[in-house]
């Protein structure tokens, strides 16, 4: 049976996103309906604990730190990243007080984003890749003529590869103006 893009990246990708904004949504009116607002308050610190928790994966990937499973670990950061990023929508809610934080939460979004993007296009073209060489493989091509089959295809797996290139940039910017959002707080709070 074929494989179908839409049922296996392109629907569980926008599912995924689909329920990142209802969880979202929901967690922002239950806090306002049951009279607990100040919970979302409170939301973005655990949430940006959990952001900050699954780059140890980056830090895996990179070999900075040598234990733990590199899968398990992508899942983790996967699953990290988007809990961390639910808390921090909540946190965020619909109110719309000052610029900074704001720029901080469309960043992450873009951020999250960019990261499930990036997955799935990495995925689809893995697959379709080593689908082309076990295509050429049935047909009796040498190892030779299946590389040369499917060369331009590698390169451009190659050049997707270098998602990260952009999904970092885009990490940086968050981090700064998480970072500057946290900042603030602690100036206009007094906790500093």
């Amino acid at each position: 049976m074929k494989s179908s893009l839409w049922r296996e990246h392109v629907l569980p990708f926008t599912l995924l996103l689909g329920f990142l904004a209802a969880a979202t949504l929901a967690g922002d009116y239950l806090l306002h309906r049951l009279n607990l607002v100040w919970v979302g308050r409170y939301l973005g610190i655990p949430g940006t604990l959990l952001i900050i928790g699954s780059l140890y994966y980056s830090a895996r990937k990179r070999k900075w730190v040598t234990s733990g499973n590199i899968k398990s670990l992508l899942t983790m950061h996967e699953f990290g990243t988007w809990l961390g990023t639910l808390m921090v929508l909540i946190h965020a809610g619909i109110h719309f007080n000052a610029i900074l934080p704001w720029l901080a939460t469309v960043a992450m979004g873009v951020n999250v984003i960019s990261g499930m993007v990036g997955k799935m296009l990495l995925s689809q073209s893995r697959q379709h890749v080593q689908g082309e060489r076990e295509r050429f493989q049935l047909r009796g091509l040498s190892k030779a003529e299946v590389e040369q089959a499917v060369f331009w295809d590698a390169v451009a797996l190659g050049a997707m590869t270098q998602w990260r290139k952009v999904h970092i940039p885009i990490f940086i910017v968050f981090a700064a103006l998480g970072l500057g959002h946290i900042f603030s707080i602690f100036m206009f709070w007094g906790w500093a």
